[in-house]
């Protein structure tokens, strides 16, 4: 396994570049801004969904499939969404069409423009809502909760495999609710799921808040997002959540009778997290070696090499190790066991390192004699020799304790690397010297925070949702400030 990672330090962006394909999670395809993903890529992407679906399906929610072209006229409803989305549509104009014209046999190709242009999907409000108003009439039909995960396409302009494709993997939950308070609920809910998650199984702490209205999902009265912070402090989205209000049920004309026979409009949410996802995960843990993943998220959670000289040594070996791979197995644990002959042991070291397996043990003929075993940690590059007896118990045990570990690293990171301040030359400066997350006064307006941003690039990553009513005085504009949100330069 190829090493030579370029290091963090010295060029960030392009470590992560060189992790993402040397960890074999994914490549660039042959079309621009697109991107493979790769076997041990896709098989993390697959226990992130498997639970994520789980969270989802524990609260009420089901999934269902819409279609992945959306007809132009639909998006012109919702005025805020079509001027948002307008920029990074693909837009389908024509199709090829076979016919014989002069009937004799002679098939010839002809471009058809169709009738109405179709939208590649960028997300799925507009065609989800077109459907909703033919389910909904009464409100005995609410509330509605579903979820999709699919596929969308949206034009970027410079992309970044996980982070930023043209095209990418998500799930979009789309809901549909008889009072405003039962739709802000259903919002919070699944912020605070994505929190759980990512807290959980991601081992990466979140903030969680409320967008500033400039940075608001199109068409949403309110969005709720949780942030997190990579290792070169910078923020990244992890998730949103979105309170539609009636926006909408009014631009497709949703409405249902309530109890008291009255028509009203429906209140909607939407919420999604995509592969990005994939990224937070390499930014937030990996070193200069590889991957690091949390042992519940990682495809393969114990690797077990063996090191021999012949085959009478590898047939002792490999008695013990299938026993030991039962047994972990047994236990819920994804166990591999690579008694490949043509790699040797070091090489083996390298790759697993490489892609980030929590935990490694090596066996060889003289642990054998000895009933033990060798057994790394991905997280600390520590090496500890075990009795093969309850050893199974041990990396049981251990699971928990690396996600632990990791999930301490990045709060002990964050903390570090947030910052209070209370004048805009402080905020200059710790954005140039430091950056990670500001706590700082915003006087609430958006001209204020568009000159903050064009001068410095920073953003405002969410207002808290903790208690947060510090009065103060706008870092820029020194007027009167009800309480300080989060600023940080993102991805």
């Amino acid at each position: 396994m190829a090493k030579g990672l370029t290091k963090r330090s010295e060029n960030y962006s392009a470590w992560y570049n060189e992790l993402v394909k040397k960890a074999d999670l994914a490549e660039n395809s042959a079309v621009r801004g697109c991107m493979i993903i790769k076997p041990h890529g896709y098989a993390i992407w697959e226990k992130m969904q498997a639970q994520l679906d789980k969270m989802f399906k524990e609260t009420g929610h089901y999934n269902a499939y819409f279609p992945i072209f959306i007809p132009k006229s639909f998006f012109s409803k919702e005025a805020s969404h079509v001027k948002e989305f307008a920029k990074e549509c693909a837009i389908v104009t024509h199709y090829r069409l076979k016919s014989d014209p002069d009937g004799d046999g002679v098939i010839v190709d002809e471009d058809a423009k169709l009738e109405e242009e179709l939208i590649v999907r960028p997300t799925s409000e507009t065609m989800i809502w077109d459907s909703y108003k033919n389910w909904i009439q009464s409100y005995r039909d609410l509330p509605i909760l579903l979820n999709q995960w699919c596929n969308v396409v949206r034009w970027e302009m410079r992309t970044r495999l996980f982070l930023r494709t043209t095209e990418f993997l998500w799930q979009e939950g789309h809901t549909a609710h008889a009072t405003r308070q039962e739709a802000i609920d259903e919002t919070v809910q699944m912020m605070n799921i994505y929190a759980e998650f990512v807290e959980n199984y991601m081992a990466l702490p979140v903030l969680k808040g409320k967008k500033s209205a400039s940075e608001r999902f199109a068409g949403a009265e309110d969005t709720y997002c949780i942030e997190a912070l990579m290792q070169d402090g910078k923020a990244l989205q992890a998730g949103t959540s979105h309170f539609l209000g009636q926006n909408f049920a009014k631009a497709f004309d949703v409405k249902f009778s309530d109890k008291n026979n009255k028509l009203e409009y429906v209140w909607g949410t939407s919420w999604g997290v995509s592969t990005r996802l994939m990224g937070a995960l390499i930014m937030a843990h990996s070193d200069d070696e590889g991957l690091i993943l949390p042992p519940r998220l990682a495809p393969i959670q114990v690797v077990i090499v063996p090191i021999f000289r012949d085959e009478e040594q590898l047939k002792a070996i490999s008695e013990v190790a299938n026993k030991l791979t039962d047994q972990l197995r047994n236990k819920g644990l994804t166990v591999k066991y690579d008694n490949r002959d043509s790699f040797k042991p070091g090489w083996k070291f390298a790759e697993y390192e490489q892609k980030g397996v929590p935990v490694r043990i090596a066996i060889g003929p003289r642990d054998l004699e000895n009933g033990e075993v060798e057994l790394a940690r991905r997280d600390t590059k520590e090496k500890k020799t075990y009795a093969i007896s309850g050893l199974s118990e041990v990396i049981i045990n251990l699971m928990d304790e690396i996600h632990e570990n990791i999930y301490q690293r990045a709060l002990a990171f964050r903390a570090q690397n947030t910052t209070y301040v209370d004048s805009y030359d402080e905020f200059k400066q710790v954005l140039l010297e430091k950056g990670g997350f500001i706590y700082a006064h915003w006087d609430g307006t958006e001209t204020t925070e568009q000159k903050i941003k064009e001068e410095t690039k920073a953003t405002i990553r969410l207002i808290p949702l903790e208690k947060n009513d510090e009065e103060g005085t706008c870092i820029y504009s020194g007027e009167p400030s009800q309480g300080r949100v989060v600023f940080a330069i993102a991805y």
